[in-house]
């Protein structure tokens, strides 16, 4: 038997000690707190909730049990932020603003801009985009030129047209201009934490106006390694798919001279938890260093029998004339979330500047 033991699942991030914790936190910043009723009923049925069903009931557990107004709840909520021991915890309480806060705009708006520093206020932000969408937007605007990091990085992230886990916002998402003064004031941010939430946000733009984000990131200057970075980040999908204005944009755009050798994926057959190593190598045939944007496909199987493509980054490099490179990438065919595995052929194909120049392949075993 296998002595490792699997991680435990994320929802356990409010487990029964974490329920604990927040209960004790709060007596100590409200003394007439409820611990038990609040304890009650945030572990009804807790074991069947996934992890944003436990985030919401805990704040719904908060408003049940504070005898108190919206506003003097805030202020108890605000000393309780610095307490907690989890950032992702400290989401329960945006939540609680976007959940009992719509008629209290500005002091929600406020609240929203507070708690993102302890995690993140971007799931919350989103429903009062919903409720009044060009107030929020306006305020959002704002928060792009905070001093603050986490608020910069509220601007971009909130008004994410397909933010993970959450709902699109479908105005953005059929006219992108409407966020794209909170992107401009980003696009060279000091902070990584901002300039990936501006690449993912344009990165989402991607697939439903690609063309925008093409003639957008054209008219930005890339000499500033900050917006390179993002530029890079936010094409990332139209690189793989070699799209040839964003190969270009990186620098890539021109064909690849280059003659591919040894290619191969080894074993040859696998059972599924076992892993794959792709491996060759290019040889240029160009008589100038060129750039390279390396990549590779896997067809995966599908329960039908067919197969869909899913493209992986392998490197970007810069290829002397006459030189060569000896490449590889190892992966672990494993079940995932997002993926479920099926028995039967999986072609792999190298992709060199958008363009494929070979192909390979494994089996998966029943």
């Amino acid at each position: 038997m296998s002595t490792e033991q699997a991680a435990p699942a994320l929802k356990e991030i409010f487990n029964s000690e974490r329920l604990l914790h927040i209960a004790h936190e709060m007596r100590a910043v409200y003394p007439d707190f409820d611990s038990a009723g609040f304890l009650s009923r945030t572990h009804q049925g807790l074991d069947e909730l996934s992890i944003m069903q436990r985030l919401a009931r805990v704040s719904e557990s908060l408003h049940a049990v504070l005898p108190l107004s919206y506003k003097q709840s805030l202020k108890v909520l605000r000393q309780l932020a610095p307490r907690l021991n989890s950032g992702f915890v400290t989401m329960c309480l945006p939540h609680y603003v976007a959940s009992y806060g719509a008629e209290d705009f500005d002091l929600s708006m406020d609240a929203l801009k507070y708690f993102t520093a302890f995690g993140s206020s971007e799931f919350a932000v989103r429903h009062f985009l919903l409720n009044d969408f060009e107030r929020t937007l306006a305020v959002m605007k704002t928060w792009s030129l905070d001093p603050n990091e986490h608020v910069r990085r509220l601007a971009s992230e909130g008004s994410r047209p397909r933010l993970p886990w959450s709902f699109r916002l479908a105005r953005i998402q059929a006219d992108p201009r409407l966020a794209a003064e909170i992107l401009d004031p980003l696009k060279a941010d000091d902070s990584p934490y901002v300039r990936k939430s501006v690449a993912n946000h344009l990165n989402d733009i991607t697939k439903d106006h690609p063309d925008w984000v093409l003639e957008l990131i054209e008219g930005w200057s890339l000499d500033d390694p900050r917006t390179a970075w993002i530029a890079r980040h936010a094409l990332r999908n139209l690189i793989k798919q070699g799209n040839p204005r964003a190969l270009a944009l990186m620098g890539a755009g021109a064909k690849a001279q280059v003659e591919v050798l040894d290619l191969k994926v080894e074993p040859a057959a696998i059972r599924l938890g076992d892993s794959v190593t792709l491996s060759f190598t290019l040889a240029s045939t160009a008589a100038a260093s060129q750039k390279l944007v390396i990549d590779y496909g896997i067809d995966y199987v599908k329960a039908s029998g067919a197969t869909s493509t899913k493209v992986f980054k392998l490197k970007t490099l810069h290829l002397a004339a006459g030189a060569s490179e000896a490449l590889s990438r190892r992966q672990h065919i494993r079940e995932l979330t997002t993926r479920k595995h099926y028995s039967g052929h999986h072609a792999v194909h190298l992709l060199v500047n958008g363009e494929r120049l070979g192909s390979s392949g494994f089996d998966i075993l029943e």
